[in-house]
């Protein structure tokens, strides 16, 4: 009973300090969150942060995590409401490639993540999503929608370039006139892999 209370208190110590995280990192920043104030705002000590993420960096990739997870959830469901596997596959892109206006994601996953956490490519969050997207190219490479191309060549240029526009859409002095000009050239991009008779 003592291990039981004693884990439900560790996985609420660690929801509040990823709660705390992630509001202070998307209005102050990464950089000018500080570490007490965290700690103080989750009403816990800095060993609960250490214990919980190792530093500061470890709840910036947790919470990263967190949100990307959330991302991927909203591309998914934008892709399920476009009909056929290939609109799906370029409403997920194209949903992607929206949530850069969200400030939250903007600032948190898109400005700070590469920033503080390195090539977003390396991240789990990311590597889930190519997976999510190896599939539905496999699946249309099967049948004959896309044309007989390497699957994870295809998945990872169409993620890398979904992922890219983001970037590029969420450092804009203009995100919302970089978002059209994004958006139009991904699904043409995308459209070279069509096979011909589609």
């Amino acid at each position: 009973m003592a291990a039981k209370r004693r884990i439900d208190t560790m996985e609420e110590n660690r929801r509040k300090l990823l709660a705390a995280a992630r509001k202070a990192f998307a209005t102050k920043g990464f950089a000018a969150s500080s570490m007490d104030e965290l700690t103080a705002d989750a009403g816990l000590t800095r060993g609960a942060l250490y214990h919980n993420f190792g530093d500061k960096t470890g709840l910036l990739g947790a919470v990263v995590a967190e949100i990307d997870g959330e991302m991927a959830e909203r591309a998914k469901q934008a892709g399920a409401l476009a009909g056929d596997g290939w609109e799906g596959l370029l409403a997920e892109g194209a949903a992607y490639i929206e949530m850069a206006l969200n400030p939250e994601v903007r600032r948190v996953v898109l400005l700070d993540g590469p920033a503080f956490l390195g090539d977003p490519s390396r991240w789990p969050s990311q590597n889930a999503c190519l997976a999510v997207t190896k599939q539905a190219v496999a699946e249309l490479v099967s049948d004959g929608v896309m044309k007989p191309v390497d699957v994870e060549a295809a998945a990872r240029l169409l993620s890398g370039a979904a992922l890219n526009a983001a970037l590029w859409v969420a450092s804009s002095d203009d995100p919302q006139s970089v978002l059209p000009k994004a958006i139009a050239a991904f699904r043409l991009m995308a459209g070279g892999f069509l096979a011909e008779r589609r």
